[in-house]
């Protein structure tokens, strides 16, 4: 298997971000290859999607609006990304949106197909075998040939528009389709010959709270060619018409159809905007973007935005497979949230309106916030590297409650979903405003927190559509939802220990940016209900349990067992959420010994579950018992054993972003365990040297003297100079800039 990535360095005509000049190559450390397969997983079931990475080879620049793939399945249904390694055949070239990582859905997107002598309209009719030893994936280019056509096939693109050139390496007729992916055959696909103008849209639809409803937009996008049209005409259903301009689906499947003038071999360009508010705007979009047809120029544009990007963090090693881990998972972070906005500012209405607003001021309109996954260490990472885009993504989700009336609780496809449990934008934006980002107005943010943080919902109307928490009254009576609450109006139903445990989080991180801005009377009651998790977790197991309404704990108990009152976990696994008082923890768990013993069988039992998100601090509490060297130790184990340079490389969903968030927090040596509370664990960095660029100008190395894969346990640390014996750092000390010393072991330091 001879897979290829990486990218030649080239000069970039603009740079969306502040950081370093660029000096070096990044790009080619990053394999966009990575956790586009499936990897088994002892005791799971080879078919499920959960064990499957779902990255997608796309390329673009970081957080764009569209991101620009090979396609290997046409459905946007939820849990089927656009692309998988194991499908060794490709149907086009699709206009995506799918969450990367995620297992939700692909929504308003397009596929682009060149055809050579045959006309075919079906996906899997239509599509070609390919070879991945004739595959390139970068994060700005991909190549691949198609053998059945004799076509070799390249991407790239920007944010709102991509460009695609084609090379026909046979003499005869050269055909392109394109066809909106309306799972629900409400396409829509129009042809313009004379201006070689392919336009159409793909309408939304939401999943989760709301299932199968409109989700107010479509997927609007333009297709212009640089050759001329000799035949054109649509497809319904499979039955191809010629000299018919436009069709609509009824429930159909629809698209577009043209043949190439020449005939001879030939290269085709193709060009393609794409907008969530109309199709005048896709077109505004692609002109803005891409206005010539120079395909290496837009290369050129992708690939030095994200040399400056990935620049932004620099590591020293001579170990370039590290580098590969450790660029690859920075890259996979900077997907999500995505741009929703066009370049004049436009954006659909939150809240399924088909309404059209501008931000007004230039920023930027986000939108697909997997909070669930991504609060714990994804958006803390952009605090660091990126504050000013947070800031903007902050308010994206400020504009959100004020037009829906309610802060989201995982706002996707520009819609409630209630798709996960807890209230994790309190934690983004309750993070953002302790590390004084910028870019939003904290009173509004607060009032929105608040509301969602003191008030049930209590029309049930807008609360199934995916308004307000779910089982806030429960959770207010009783200071824990108890077993007898099934929450029925939400996608994951019951789950109420990890529920309340994840309430409680919430409620500290709301009670902390109470205090800062003076909101006392308001402060007081978080704080006490953030010691809610006192009454999941029985002091007498020493376990997070089920309980009723009565108080009574739920008999039989195994903690090891995958209940319903746990999300995705078990007992064990949600025991050790409570990031927000770890030492509440240890006393109300028996001590730190006990703590310390129940740790070591966690992970030496193989009870860890690396592949979903609630454990991911979990390697990073012995430093509160006073055993921080097992931190390390633990820390390097799970970066070895669970991420690999390989298609097969990611053990689970990755998750918008946040298993390589953990990858790239844990290989540079510290981790937020507790976002909403400014400051980090240090684990063991995982390279000689790191150096953070910073947008205030300032840099922050952490430098690892005598590192080796032996050598990873601190002996001592200086900071700036100065004698350094805290298990944390804080995030001031990092953006004040400066180098965190770490004289490395083979021993461990007990």
């Amino acid at each position: 298997m001879n897979m290829k990535y990486g990218i030649i360095s080239l000069a970039a005509a603009c740079c969306l971000v502040a950081c370093r000049p660029a000096e070096k190559d990044y790009g080619q450390y990053v394999n966009p290859l990575v956790g586009t397969d499936i990897r088994v997983v002892e005791g799971k079931d080879k078919n499920s999607t959960e064990e499957r990475g779902h990255i997608m080879p796309s390329v673009g620049v970081p957080h764009g609006m569209t991101n620009w793939v090979a396609q290997t399945q046409a459905s946007e249904n939820k849990c089927y990304p656009p692309y998988y390694y194991f499908q060794h055949a490709i149907q086009g070239f699709r206009t995506s949106h799918w969450m990367n990582g995620s297992c939700t859905q692909d929504y308003g997107s397009a596929t682009l197909m060149p055809l050579q002598d045959v006309l075919a309209t079906d996906p899997e009719s239509r599509a070609s075998a390919i070879s991945h030893d004739r595959e390139t994936a970068t994060p700005s280019y991909y190549s691949v040939a198609l053998d059945d056509y004799d076509i070799f096939a390249e991407l790239t693109g920007l944010s709102r528009a991509g460009i695609m050139r084609f090379d026909f390496r046979r003499e005869g007729a050269h055909y392109l389709v394109v066809e909106p992916n309306s799972d629900e055959g409400l396409g829509y696909v129009e042809i313009d010959p004379v201006q070689r103008e392919i336009r159409g849209y793909n309408p939304v639809h939401r999943i989760y709270q709301g299932w199968g409803k409109e989700a107010g937009f479509s997927g609007y996008f333009v297709v212009r060619l640089d050759a001329d049209i000799d035949a054109y005409g649509i497809w319904e259903n499979g039955e191809v018409r010629e000299n018919v301009t436009h069709v609509r689906g009824d429930t159909t499947n629809v698209g577009a159809w043209i043949r190439l003038s020449a005939t001879a071999p030939c290269r085709l360009l193709v060009k393609v905007g794409t907008s969530f508010t109309d199709i005048d705007h896709a077109r505004k979009n692609l002109e803005a973007e891409i206005p010539g047809w120079q395909f290496e120029k837009v290369r050129a544009q992708s690939s030095g935005i994200w040399n400056r990007t990935l620049g932004q963090i620099d590591v020293e090693s001579s170990d370039a497979e590290k580098k590969i881990k450790f660029y690859t998972a920075l890259h996979n972070t900077r997907f999500l949230p995505r741009t929703f906005s066009d370049v004049d500012g436009s954006y659909p209405r939150f809240d399924a309106s088909y309404t059209t607003m501008n931000t007004g001021d230039g920023s930027t309109y986000y939108c697909d916030f997997s909070q669930w996954d991504t609060y714990r260490a994804v958006h803390p990472l952009f605090t660091l590297i990126d504050p000013a885009r947070n800031g903007e993504m902050a308010q994206a989700l400020v504009l959100k409650g004020h037009q829906g009336g309610w802060l989201p609780i995982f706002p996707s496809w520009n819609n409630y979903t209630a798709a996960m449990i807890g209230d994790h934008c309190i934690s983004m934006l309750g993070d953002a405003i302790m590390k004084d980002i910028p870019g939003f107005d904290y009173e509004a943010a607060y009032a929105l927190m608040r509301r969602n943080a003191f008030e049930p919902n209590t029309d049930l109307a807008s609360y199934r559509d995916g308004k307000g928490r779910r089982a806030m009254p429960s959770y207010l009576e009783y200071g824990y939802i108890p077993l007898e609450d099934f929450v029925p109006d939400a996608f994951h139903r019951q789950e109420q220990v990890s529920r309340t445990l994840e309430y409680a989080y919430d409620d500290y991180v709301l009670a902390q940016v109470a205090a800062k801005l003076g909101k006392t009377a308001d402060h007081a009651i978080l704080a006490e209900r953030a010691r809610n998790y006192r009454h999941v977790i029985d002091s007498a197991t020493g376990y997070a349990r089920g309980r009723y309404a009565d108080g009574r704990w739920i008999e039989p108990f195994d903690p090891n067992r995958f209940v319903s009152y746990i999300c995705e976990g078990t007992p064990f696994h949600y025991t050790w959420y409570v990031p927000h008082d770890v030492p509440g923890l240890i006393h109300l768990t028996g001590g730190e010994e006990r703590f310390v013993n129940r740790l070591d069988t966690f992970f030496s039992e193989g009870y860890y579950w690396h592949g979903n998100e609630p454990g991911h601090h979990i390697a990073y509490l012995y430093g509160y018992a006073g055993q921080s060297w097992k931190t390390q130790q633990r820390v390097h184990e799970i970066i070895d054993r669970e991420y690999h340079n390989t298609p097969d490389g990611f053990s689970g969903n990755e998750d918008s972003g946040q298993m390589s968030a953990w990858l790239v927090f844990s290989m540079m040596g510290f981790y937020p365990v507790c976002p909403g509370a400014p400051y980090y664990v240090i684990g063991s960095p995982s390279f000689e040297k790191i150096t953070l660029t910073l947008q205030n100008g300032k840099q922050f190395v952490v430098e690892a003297r005598g590192y080796t894969d032996e050598h990873i346990y601190i002996r001592s640390a200086t900071l700036n100079g100065q004698p350094y014996d805290r298990f944390f750092i804080t995030h001031e000390d990092i953006m004040n800039g400066g180098t965190l010393l770490l004289e490395m072991s083979n021993t461990p330091a007990r």
